[in-house]
């Protein structure tokens, strides 16, 4: 985790969690450590931004039973060395959730081992606070999508032109 004075590594959910508490104790303006630590321990945070999508040209860079859809509802994503902060539990906790709502099925994503990924805020919060987390995201064709499609053939397009 990196820290800093502002951003996702900075103390601000920490203590924002701490002046809640301590403007609902008993005794304004004293913090309670027991209500602090209730806080923590019953508050869950859901880290969502945008998640891989299976792309048709690199479908073999995605495990074959986690391959996420676009339009096919929302991606959990999972990464053993916890570059999400999706585990056992706050999977679980997301999928009972979705599941008692009624809603589409949570899609599953699983970093494979052999690939490279980047990360979220989620593990640097999920760290810094204590606060179980879960990161989701919705689906799209590729975080670098604009780069693969418009690279690909634009020097043959370029060429083309006159001069």
């Amino acid at each position: 985790m990196k820290a800093s004075a502002h951003g996702a590594g900075s103390p601000i959910v920490s203590e924002a969690i701490r002046r809640i508490s301590t403007a609902l104790s008993d005794n304004p303006g004293i913090l309670n450590p027991d209500l602090y630590s209730a806080s923590i321990r019953k508050s869950f945070l859901l880290s969502v931004d945008q998640a891989h999508a299976i792309h048709p040209n690199f479908p073999s860079k995605h495990e074959k039973n986690h391959s996420p859809y676009m339009n096919a509802g929302v991606v959990m994503k999972t990464n053993q060395n916890q570059r999400y902060t999706t585990n056992g539990i706050t999977g679980f906790i997301v999928r009972e959730l979705v599941r008692k709502a009624g809603i589409t099925p949570v899609q599953e994503f699983v970093v494979r081992n052999d690939c490279p990924c980047g990360s979220t805020i989620g593990p640097i919060l999920s760290a810094s606070t204590g606060i179980r987390t879960v990161d989701t995201g919705m689906p799209q064709l590729s975080m670098h999508s604009c780069r693969e499609a418009f690279f690909e053939h634009f020097r043959e397009v370029d060429d083309c032109l006159e001069g």
